[in-house]
C-alpha cells in the first residue's frame, strides 16, 4: 500500500431508526469528523446518518458520490482517485457494514488494485449478529443471500441447500426484501423438512427485536409477522 495515498474507511451505520452512539463505538463518530468525502449508497439518508453523528459538521462542505447497483466500474474508480491525492475517504452504506450484502464490495476490490488501504470499522452486521444468537453452527457457515424468486427455483435452491447442510454440517444464512419476508417463511415451511431448525432474526438491534430458532414444525404454529421488517433466515439440518 502506498503511504501517500488516502485510506478508504469502511464505516458502518445502524441496522433501524436508533441512536448512532447506541450501537457504534465512539472512533466511528471520530473517523467522521474528520473526513470530508464519502462513497454513499443513497445521499438523503447519509447525509441524515452524518447529521445525528456529528450535528455541527458543515453539511455543504460535503463531497458524497453515490454508489448502487447501476454505477459503473468507470466510476468506481474514479470515486476512489481522491484517495491517491492523499485523502481519507469514508465508505457509507444503507444499514450495518458497508461490502457485506451491499454493491461497496466492487469498490473495495479496485481499491486494493490501486494500492489504497482499506480500514473496516467495528458495527453492526445483521448477518454475523444472526448467527452469534441462532444458536447453529458458528463453525461452518454460508451466506447465500437472495434466493430465487420464480416458485420452483427457489424450491428447488431451498432443497439443495437444505441437503447442503446436512451433509455438511453447514448453516445456511439468507436475507430477502422486507415486503418479500413472508412469502420467502412460507416457502420454508412448505419446502423443509419438518425437523430442520430455522432461525429468525428480525429487527435486529431495534426495540421490536425477535431473534428465535425453532424447529420448521414449531414454526408452523407460530408464525411472526415479518412484513416490510428486516430479517435475517437461517437453516440448519441435523
Amino acid at each position: 500500500m502506498n503511504p501517500e495515498f488516502g485510506h478508504i474507511y469502511l464505516i458502518p451505520t445502524t441496522l433501524g431508526d436508533n441512536e448512532p452512539l447506541e450501537v457504534l463505538p465512539l472512533s466511528v463518530k471520530q473517523i467522521i469528523e474528520q473526513l470530508q468525502v464519502f462513497i454513499v449508497e443513497n445521499e438523503k439518508s447519509a447525509r441524515r446518518f452524518i447529521k445525528r453523528l456529528t450535528p455541527r459538521k458543515s453539511q455543504s462542505s460535503l463531497q458524497l458520490f453515490t454508489l448502487n447497483k447501476y454505477t459503473t466500474d468507470e466510476e468506481r474508480r474514479e470515486y476512489l482517485k481522491p484517495c491517491l491525492s492523499g485523502i481519507h475517504v469514508g465508505l457509507i452504506s444503507e444499514a450495518g457494514v458497508p461490502a457485506i450484502a451491499d454493491p461497496g464490495s466492487g469498490l473495495i476490490k479496485y481499491a486494493h488494485e490501486m494500492g489504497i488501504s482499506v480500514i473496516p470499522m467495528v458495527g453492526p452486521s445483521s448477518i454475523i449478529m444472526a448467527m452469534m444468537a441462532s444458536g447453529l453452527n458458528g463453525q461452518n457457515f454460508a451466506f447465500n443471500g437472495y434466493l430465487p424468486i420464480d416458485r420452483q427455483e427457489r424450491k428447488k435452491a431451498i432443497k439443495q441447500l437444505e441437503k447442503h447442510s446436512k451433509n455438511f454440517n453447514q448453516s445456511q444464512i439468507f436475507i430477502e426484501t422486507p415486503y418479500r419476508n413472508e412469502k420467502l417463511l412460507d416457502a420454508f415451511l412448505q419446502v423443509l423438512t419438518p425437523s430442520t431448525l430455522l432461525c429468525i432474526a428480525v429487527d435486529i438491534s431495534l426495540p421490536d427485536e425477535l431473534i428465535q430458532t425453532k424447529t420448521v414444525s414449531k414454526w408452523k404454529n407460530s408464525k411472526p409477522d415479518l412484513h416490510k421488517r428486516p430479517a435475517i433466515f437461517i437453516i440448519h439440518k441435523l
